[in-house]
């Protein structure tokens, strides 16, 4: 049977900028055409008031945690899940398009030393942390999460809490993963950290580092080559607070010599919204990005060609001028499925 094609008259869309009125055309689960709107007689056509955007994804989520069909309902259309138990992975490893599900990539377990950081926590699901042994363990514990259809690695690098990989252990996780053609993600907290996961090879970092104020030698260093994720809010919604202060100092820092923040909020683990997080947009906002640099952090790119999708997201309204109410209009984006559009504006 041909999939029915809808066409949308959207007052503005984001696509890195914005571009004012737009005509999307959508057969299915895939938007064919983006062009400027045109004026027409509306035969057909569905006017939608407000914003739509490709999606937003929130880049650290545990979804043993919390439940990916809250955090959809919530406005994520995408999450990176950094540590959940195999079993509660399993479903999205063949990366079907699910019906009030975000998209899920994962890292699989956290990769930890004996005795380290989450093991000892009783948050950590059965199932969710992998013991490496030594260098020798490395690559077997990197391929059980490539079997299992892990996207990336997650490396735990907490000395605040217990023992870490030591660097033979760490270089030869960082080695598998890239052997493998995936990128790592390292959990870095404790003096050092963020340096040795840039010595080590390490993509990206899970967190911005809030225990030590980094170099502008070392911010320098890891601007070209590790992204970090943002994760401001976990300190305490309002930005106050030591941690939160080095941190967004880093985070402002960090930005300014060029490096890539992605927006994500480690949520499942402590007290905060399920789904788009108004604190930590406000968060970021206040660590020196501006609007645009926020909402390139956390939005999905249009991909050039027709798009499969889930669906898209959408905000009533234009964006305000005041940074909260701002935030706060951003954290009230909802996903309108493909076959949604025509009943919520027909």
């Amino acid at each position: 049977m041909t999939s029915p094609t809808i066409t949308l008259d959207v007052e503005n869309l984001w696509r890195g900028a914005w571009s004012g009125p737009c005509r999307l055309t959508v057969r299915g689960h895939r938007v064919e055409r983006i062009e400027p709107r045109t004026e027409s007689d509306g035969s057909g056509v569905l006017a939608v008031p407000g914003c739509v955007f490709a999606g937003m994804r929130d880049a650290h989520v545990h979804l043993d945690l919390v439940g990916a069909h809250d955090l959809y309902a919530g406005g994520l259309s995408a999450v990176h899940d950094l540590g959940s138990a195999l079993s509660t992975l399993s479903p999205f490893a063949d990366r079907r398009v699910l019906d009030g599900l975000p998209e899920v990539r994962f890292a699989g377990q956290f990769l930890t030393a004996p005795g380290g950081y989450p093991s000892d926590r009783t948050w950590a699901r059965a199932g969710s942390v992998r013991v490496v042994t030594g260098p020798g363990d490395a690559a077997a514990a990197v391929g059980e999460q490539l079997r299992a259809g892990a996207d990336f690695v997650k490396v735990m690098l907490n000395a605040d809490a217990g023992p870490t990989p030591d660097d033979a252990t760490l270089g030869a996780l960082v080695r598998a993963a890239h052997a493998g053609r995936r990128p790592v993600v390292a959990h870095a907290e404790g003096t050092g950290q963020a340096e040795r996961a840039l010595a080590a090879g390490v993509d990206r970092l899970a967190h911005t580092p809030w225990t030590e104020r980094l170099s502008a030698d070392l911010l320098g260093a890891m601007a070209p080559t590790v992204q970090w994720v943002s994760t401001l809010d976990i300190h305490g919604r309002g930005g106050e607070g030591a941690a939160f202060e080095v941190a967004a100092d880093n985070l402002r820092r960090f930005h300014a010599a060029g490096g890539v923040v992605v927006y994500g909020t480690d949520q499942g683990n402590g007290p905060q919204p399920v789904g788009v997080n108004e604190g930590e947009l406000l968060a970021l906002l206040a660590a020196g990005l501006d609007r645009s640099a926020v909402l390139e952090s956390i939005t999905l790119a249009w991909p050039a060609g027709p798009v499969r999708c889930r669906g898209l997201a959408w905000a009533p309204g234009l964006p305000p001028s005041d940074d909260r109410d701002w935030a706060r209009w951003i954290a009230s984006v909802r996903n309108v499925a493909v076959e949604q559009w025509e009943e919520q504006f027909g």
